[in-house]
Parts: C-alpha cells; structure tokens; sequence
C-alpha cells in the first residue's frame, strides 16, 4: 500500500492584476458595517456578515472573508478558514477560481500559511480523492519571493503532518528512513545516509538498539546533510523518530495508544526542515539526525534495571521502558558531539506528558544551557507563527541524574519535563544546546488556525527559520 507522501496542497500565487472570470474574496475587517477592502465597494451586504478572524460569507459569488484586528493569528485563522470553505465548495460541485484582494499591509506570508495548511487532510483509503480547489490568487501588494518562502514553510509543516500520520503497520523504522532518502533526493545538494541496525551495533549505538530490540523490525538512523555554506556555524538538529511506542515492559494504557504513531513527529519535523532547507538552498551547514526505532513488547525487548551503553561509552540505568525517547536522542546526540564537529545541538521529541500538562497543547517547551540559542528558537517561533516558553533547568536535580549501577538514570525523580532535559544534556558534550519537547502541540483533536486534527506538524518551521538565522 502506498501512502500519499507529500499529500497536495492548496497551489498561492501572486500577482498584481485580477483573472478574468475567476471569483473575488473581499477581506472584512470587525465594524458595524464591517470594513471592506479592495472589491468590496459594489457588494451589498445580506445575512450575518462579520469581520472576525475567520468568518466567511458568500455574497454574489464571491467571498467575504474575516481578517479580525490583522495580528498574525488573526491572518493564519483567515487562510485557513478560505482554505476549508473552498475545500468544501471544490467537493460540492468542482469549485471556482477565487482571487484574494489584498488590503495595504496585509501579512502575506501568515496568511499564505493558514491557506495552505488549513485545508490539509491525510487518509489512507481506496477511495478516488475528492476535487482540490483551484489555484488561489493574492492580488495586490504581496511579493513573490514573500509568498514563496510562506510556501516552503507551510509545505515543510504539511510534510512534517504527513510522516507523523502514517500508520505504524506501514511506517517502521526502515520505511522513515527510506521515505527520508527518497523525499532527499528532490532537493539537489542534500546528502543522505541511512544506517542499518549492524551499523549500528558496530558504532555502539547501545540506546537505539536496546529501544528497538523488542521490535520484529529493526531501527535505523538517518543523517541528512546540508552543506550550503563554507564557513560559519554547524547546526546538528536531533529528532527522536519512535515510529510506534507500546511502552515496551512499562507498557501504555490501552486509551490513547493509537496515537503513538506520531510518536516520531519530532524526528519528522528534522527531516523536513531539512528538505525545505536545501531546496531554498540557504547558504548555511546543518545535519539533521533521526534515530528510528519502535518500541514494542517481546521476549527480547529491553528490561527496566538494565544498563545501557551508549554511543561513545557513557551508559545509562533503564528504569521505565516508556522514557525510551531519551535514549535514542542520547545516542544521536553524543555522535554529533564526537564524530560530526557541532557547534551547536538543538533536539526536538514528544518526549514527557509532563509538559503537555505544564504548558497545554499549543506551546511547546523550551529547555537550553545557551541564552543566545535560547532567544534563537523563541525568535524563529515569532517568526513563523510557533510558541516556545523556555523551562529551567535548576542545578540542584542535576544531581538526581547520576545512577548508583551506571553513570546516569534514566528516569530521574522530580518534575518529569526538567530532568528528562537534564538526562539529556549530559550527551550535550558542553555545546550550545536546546531541548525542544513537543508532547503537547505535536497533535491536535480538533482545528484552529492553521491546525487540523492529527499530527500538527509543530517544530518544523521554527527549526527551519532558526537555521536560516542562526550566527548570523
């Protein structure tokens, strides 16, 4: 069975005339009447007409769309409600072309994500897909090259969606890592290695194989390589890729299981930020690394109480089989220490529930030992329409990670979020580093904004914004 990897995306271009023939959507902004922009002179208003973010209304053909108070929020709601309403018209009977009258100072790229991504769906079925809408026009004062990086940024958020939605049965390690290699060869330049379990074995990569070992199929690691650029920092960007976790031995409440197939959305959101990296073709160096492996349950799945030797030697105390994200990231990440000359580490996992009860589901957590790095990632989220809250990370249960059978525990005591981040910047190797968790908006149940219900695809344009601007 082929999954539709990368799924189709609603086609933005701009221009600065209108097509002949094609519809209007007229923007609203809130007013009692609401206030309309370009094209809205002749239409006379009927029904509840409203300029909230989001709001649509057909009149005459046409569309009036709600911008709210333009906050970039406001902007991605409103792409993102066009991009559903025209999905449904396209499925009822074909759908029309539609251009968009900009207003002055519209943010073009907000509302260029929330088109794209807000009619996005992902099913596996036998059914013929439904008609896509046609092609959307921005007609005004929006900027191609704008448009087109708002493009690669929502694509990389849609790829991100589509590898973290594909069911378990068909996504296991080795299918993430070939789909990887393949989705690498559309962008010239992007190097790609995939690594087999003996690899593995032969390099010592004790974490991978111990998470992996209870699976009937074996893990993999993928390094992606991008070298744009002569001189300047080298990034390496970490994402754990658990295609499916049971817990192994520690093993999951049945409710809520099924969606442990997005359990590697982080490890997604590295490969495609550095798909969308290479096909701008930034003048920058970064790697991204995904360790893949799925965690299941069998006679040779790994044991609470066993010791763990990593990557370069340091070993680890297993004390629950379910915190098996921070072993495989811990071998990613000691490799890009010793072996790939970083200068900076930025990881980013659904690792703890404990942060998707701290800081909901729309923000992701934040953790650094580096306070330029750290105002990187929350910069790159502003950018790009992503929340970060940076996390301490309090000296006094550093302690609490050292083991009494092996160097480190793996599940330390106290707040689970904290020492999860701080298990992990023992393989850090004193480099700038960031820990990015994204438990919490990694998956969503229902929409808003730009988000749909499954995999959200979160991380993914912060990690490619960050790149584009980190060192300079």
């Amino acid at each position: 069975m082929r999954l539709p990897v990368p799924s189709p995306l609603v086609a933005v271009e701009a221009a600065g005339t209108p097509r002949r023939g094609a519809g209007r959507v007229v923007l609203a902004r809130p007013g009692e009447p609401p206030v309309l922009g370009p094209g809205g002179a002749d239409l006379v208003l009927t029904g509840q007409v409203s300029g909230q973010a989001g709001a649509t209304h057909r009149q005459d053909g046409h569309w009036v769309l709600g911008v709210g108070e333009g906050a970039p929020a406001d902007w991605r709601t409103a792409g993102a409600s066009l991009a559903r309403a025209l999905q449904a018209e396209a499925e009822r009977d074909g759908g029309t072309a539609f251009d968009v009258l900009l207003t002055p100072g519209a943010d073009v790229r907000s509302f260029v994500l929330g088109l794209v991504l807000g009619g996005y769906r992902f099913r596996v079925t036998g059914e013929p897909a439904p008609p896509r809408p046609k092609a959307v026009r921005l007609v005004g004062d929006a900027a191609a090259d704008e448009v087109r990086e708002a493009v690669d940024l929502a694509a990389a958020t849609a790829l991100t969606r589509d590898l973290a939605n594909a069911p378990a049965n068909l996504k296991d390690p080795a299918w993430l890592a070939s789909t990887a290699a393949r989705l690498a060869r559309t962008a010239p330049g992007l190097e790609v290695a995939v690594r087999d379990e003996r690899w593995l074995a032969a390099e010592g990569f004790g974490g991978v194989l111990a998470v992996g070992g209870g699976s009937a199929r074996p893990p993999r690691l993928v390094q992606l390589t991008w070298n744009g650029a002569a001189t300047g920092p080298h990034l390496v960007l970490v994402g754990k890729g658990i295609t499916f976790d049971t817990g192994g031995i520690s093993i999951k409440p049945a409710e809520g299981m099924h969606l442990m197939r997005t359990d590697m959305a982080g490890g997604a959101a590295v490969i495609a930020a550095l798909v969308a990296v290479a096909r701008r073709g930034l003048p920058v160096r970064v790697t991204g690394l995904v360790p893949c492996a799925e965690n299941h349950v069998s006679g040779t799945a790994y044991r609470p109480g066993d010791v763990v030797r990593h990557y370069g030697g340091t070993t680890t105390e297993v004390t629950n089989t379910d915190a098996e994200g921070r072993l495989v990231l811990a071998d990613a990440m000691a490799y890009a220490v010793r072996a790939l000359d970083a200068d900076a580490l930025v990881d980013v996992a659904t690792l703890t529930g404990a942060m998707k009860v701290s800081l909901g589901v729309r923000t992701g957590g934040l953790f650094a030992s580096d306070d330029a790095l750290a105002a990187a990632v929350v910069a790159a989220g502003e950018r790009t329409g992503e929340t970060w809250w940076r996390m301490p990370l309090p000296e006094y249960l550093a302690e609490e990670v050292a083991s009494d059978v092996a160097d480190l525990r793996q599940c330390p005591p106290g707040p689970g979020g904290i020492t999860a981040a701080l298990f992990l910047r023992e393989f850090a190797g004193g480099l700038p580093w960031a820990h990015l968790d994204i438990a919490g908006p990694a998956r969503s149940d229902k929409n808003y904004a730009e988000v749909v219900p499954g995999a959200s695809g979160f991380a993914a344009r912060t990690l490619v914004s960050l790149v584009e601007h980190y060192g300079s």
